[in-house]
């Protein structure tokens, strides 16, 4: 009797630990439901404010956006997401209470927030619920999830540069005949590479860097020994194409782009959700 009494324990103790367990299982399944009907409707969409929509592309489901429902955001909302590690450039939270299925939730969110759900802005989401209540987050982070790593992000800014450079092009008042083409340089893309992360990880946007370096000093110590160098830096743009195209909006960046005296180029950029800026780019500019 003992030894059943003993198992009868067993039993109840694993029930009591599996419940939450499969209670949690069925919230995520009725999340990603909840994801799949926003996503379907995004695809196929119906008047919304009385105006056509457009098909949209699907929102991606991200773990780091579900949020504690009813979480008080003192800090605000993109502090809040910054913490579990994710830098947005724009977000909206939505709350809904009173639905039972995720079927409920996406109806009462169509008939009052079709605006939000159909918002072109937004890329990712995230969804958390407590029994009726459900809070979907709604973002687009800083950096586009498009691009890739730091070797294809420098073969992209080196042909956005040359491109640039191939043809005559006003910067600010000054005009600037086509340029030869850039050839990318080891070195000065390591020193560029590492001078976004420190930014990126040290929370600071500068040509000196806290040690007192400037682009030379970053040049030199990453092993290149030309005599002409030129730094362009930027922040919080969400692709290499959008940090090209403010620095060729700016006439001193503009200048460093299309000047003859550089020959050769290196770039590279770095994110950290937890920075002001959440991405930062470099471009470094060298000639032997």
């Amino acid at each position: 009797m003992r030894h059943a009494v003993r198992s009868s324990r067993f039993v109840s103790l694993c029930l009591l630990i599996l419940s939450p367990l499969l209670a949690e299982t069925a919230h995520a399944g009725a999340e990603r439901q909840l994801v799949a009907a926003i996503n379907d409707y995004r695809a196929h969409p119906q008047r919304c404010d009385r105006r056509p929509a457009q098909r949209l592309a699907p929102l991606a489901l991200k773990s780091n956006l579900a949020l504690p429902v009813g979480y008080r955001y003192g800090g605000g909302l993109r502090e809040a997401l910054k913490s579990s590690g994710y830098s947005a450039v724009a977000v909206r939270s939505i709350r809904i209470v009173g639905a039972q299925d995720a079927e409920e939730a996406f109806d009462m969110l169509q008939s009052d927030y079709c605006g939000a759900l159909l918002d072109t802005q937004y890329a990712d989401i995230g969804i958390s619920r407590a029994r009726s209540e459900w809070q979907v987050v709604l973002t687009r982070p800083v950096l586009d999830s498009r691009v890739g790593d730091n070797r294809s992000v420098g073969k992209a800014l080196l042909a956005e540069v040359n491109a640039a450079r191939a043809r005559p092009r006003m910067c600010g008042g000054r005009r600037f005949a086509a340029a030869r083409p850039l050839s990318w340089n080891a070195a000065l893309g390591a020193a560029a590479q590492g001078h976004s992360k420190a930014m990126a990880y040290g929370n600071y946007f500068a040509h000196r860097d806290p040690d007192g370096d400037m682009p030379a000093d970053r040049a030199r110590a990453a092993g290149y020994r030309g005599r002409q160098i030129g730094e362009n830096i930027a922040a919080g743009q969400s692709s290499p194409g959008k940090a090209m195209a403010g620095w060729l909006a700016s006439p001193g960046h503009c200048a460093n782009l299309m000047s003859p005296i550089f020959t050769q180029v290196g770039a590279g950029f770095a994110s950290e959700a937890r920075s002001d800026d959440g991405v930062y780019w470099t471009m470094l500019f060298g000639a032997p």
